[in-house]
């Protein structure tokens, strides 16, 4: 131990980093293996290089000569030649047992105000189901309807890796097989001050921050994903992220399109509502699959313009919704030395040179992370970018209240469950703003579509003018 301990220091030194083990002296044994631990994880090279490129530096952003929207595939309509074709591909692959789901899920619900993984945040308005059963239930209307096992990869963080295991146990992992629920791990980056400085958030423990959910590339090679999805016969995996309630899991169209056309990495994408909306764009930026994020939107202007409706021009938002050949993902691992890194100036808690804890007033460090759309550059293929409507599809929860909240979640649930109730022949009360005036809540294992629910409701009899929860067996719960 004394050696390799000798060895590290060694090596922290020659990378300017040995301050990081001033208070080594007064540490407990515990607290020792922690911070080597810790230490050792790093990749030295890579933080010089970005120390050198971010920090250091302030390089130029990449310039492009041509810069244009990307072609988009219309929402898909079962009415439509090619949608009806990529349906009957998408469900093709499902029942052959070729689709397994990736999860990113390493946040916390603390902007919701929860103590715990936001996956276990109590999304259900009725109910109060979590954000995680409502994908579960998912997966087993999906794996009903397809007779296929969908093996979920879930890619949780050092901070809610204990908290979410655990989340699962209790809940039976919602009824669904443990061998075929996987959890795995990210990668961890030390946060570095402004010097370019590793930083202490206690004497034994670094400031670190998650690599980001471009980090599940090198994940789902590194900690076997994607050898387990080739052991089952999977190539195809369904990239989504815990926040969006609405997600369609395994959605046979989008599979179908990315399957027929060859593909090594499609996604979802939802026009804009206004230009400075806070999602990324999807564009061709000389001629190569790019996704610029929001608050990189002022570096490229025209990405701002809007056309004689005062609509964005550039309208491919980015719902963070993709479907990723497993051959693909490992491609990339092999070239991950050149997947771009951005950095974020932050507020970040440290200990002074006094051995003091500061919560700093202002920015005063860098945290680097990695964005998974950023493989689309690497695609070998015309774009696969297939628009989808919001309602029903994407309404991610990133606060409580206001844009993309638990509150616009709740009410687009009603808007969205209450249309298939009326489908089905069925009222619902109403306000002078023509919204559902209860609150409906219809689990996703009892009905995927409208079109399911209209045709498994045909006896259900629900109660006039009050709350209503459909269950997942069709049971219902009224206040």
């Amino acid at each position: 131990m004394a050696e390799s301990m000798e060895t590290l220091r060694t090596n922290l030194s020659a990378h300017g980093q040995d301050h990081t083990l001033q208070y080594w002296s007064s540490l407990s044994s515990q607290d020792r293996e922690f911070l080597q631990a810790q230490l050792r994880s790093i990749d030295l090279a890579l933080m010089d290089r970005l120390i050198e490129t971010w920090v250091r530096k302030d390089p130029p952003p990449e310039t492009f000569a041509e810069i244009r929207p990307v072609p988009t595939i219309p929402v898909a309509r079962a009415d439509r030649a090619d949608a009806k074709e990529a349906w009957d591909a998408g469900e093709e692959a499902l029942r052959a047992g070729r689709v397994g789901l990736l999860l990113v899920a390493g946040g916390q619900g603390t902007r919701l105000g929860y103590d715990g993984p936001k996956g276990a945040y109590p999304i259900g308005p009725i109910s109060k189901r979590s954000l995680f059963a409502f994908h579960a239930e998912k997966i087993h209307n999906a794996q009903r309807r397809y007779g296929c096992v969908l093996p979920w990869y879930i890619m949780v963080s050092e901070s809610n890796r204990d908290a979410t295991r655990g989340f699962f146990k209790e809940n039976g992992y919602f009824g669904l097989e443990e061998q075929d629920v996987y959890f795995f791990t990210q990668r961890m980056v030390p946060c570095v001050d402004d010097s370019g400085k590793f930083m202490l958030e206690a004497p034994g423990v670094l400031a670190m921050n998650p690599n980001g959910h471009g980090g599940v590339i090198p994940a789902v090679v590194e900690n076997g994903i994607a050898q387990d999805a080739r052991d089952r016969g999977v190539d195809t995996l369904s990239y989504f992220q815990v926040d969006n309630w609405a997600l369609k899991v395994a959605d046979p169209f989008f599979i179908g399109y990315h399957v027929l056309r060859g593909g090594q990495m499609s996604s979802k994408i939802h026009r804009k509502i206004e230009v400075r909306e806070s999602v990324g764009v999807h564009c061709l930026c000389d001629g190569e699959y790019r996704t610029i994020e929001y608050s990189e939107l002022d570096i490229y202007p025209q990405l701002l313009e809007t056309d004689g409706q005062g609509k964005p021009i550039y309208y491919a938002g980015n719902p963070a919704i993709h479907t990723i050949s497993v051959p693909f993902i490992e491609a990339v691992y092999e070239k991950f030395d050149e997947f771009p890194w951005h950095r974020a100036h932050k507020k970040i808690p440290y200990l002074d040179g006094s051995g003091n804890c500061v919560n700093p007033a202002k920015p005063n460090g860098y945290k680097f992370e990695t964005f998974v759309f950023d493989a689309l550059r690497f695609i070998r293929h015309e774009p696969i970018a297939l628009e989808i409507g919001r309602l029903g599809e994407y309404t991610p929860i990133k606060q409580f209240s206001g844009d993309n909240s638990v509150e616009s979640a709740w009410r687009d649930q009603a808007e969205l469950w209450a249309s298939w109730i009326e489908a089905a022949g069925m009222d619902v009360p109403r306000n002078g703003e023509g919204r559902a005036s209860v609150r409906i809540e219809i689990s996703p294992q009892f009905a995927f579509s409208k079109e399911e629910f209209v045709q498994r409701a045909r006896d259900l009899k629900l109660p006039a003018g009050r709350d209503i929860a459909i269950g997942p067996d069709g049971s219902i719960v009224s206040d």
